[in-house]
């Protein structure tokens, strides 16, 4: 069984992001091998808001390199969690606007 804090890694802190705090989209780092249900169980548990859907993307590595080292970022995934019209905000999110 997974934990909630296993599957919501980070909360994702960028202009488009903070931009869909308007309209109740909030964006995370999840766990890649979280489901949809999963995440959104996770979401209501650990913020104890109400979830309407969840859009998933799966981050692919980008190559880069440091002087003659070649390499990869990390592959990760990233969730979009809109929230129902009635549900309370994330408090979290508040004081960053």
């Amino acid at each position: 069984m997974k934990f909630a804090q296993d599957i919501i890694i980070k909360p994702l802190i960028t202009e488009k992001s903070m931009d869909g705090i308007a309209d109740k989209k909030y964006s995370f780092r999840v766990a890649s091998d979280a489901t949809k249900p999963e995440i959104a169980h996770a979401v209501e548990e650990l913020f104890g808001v109400k979830v309407a859907a969840v859009n998933t993307i799966n981050v692919k590595r980008k190559p880069k390199r440091l002087r003659y080292r070649a390499g990869y970022t990390a592959a990760w995934k990233k969730a979009i969690v809109t929230l129902k019209p009635d549900s309370k905000t994330i408090e979290f999110f508040e004081g960053l606007n």
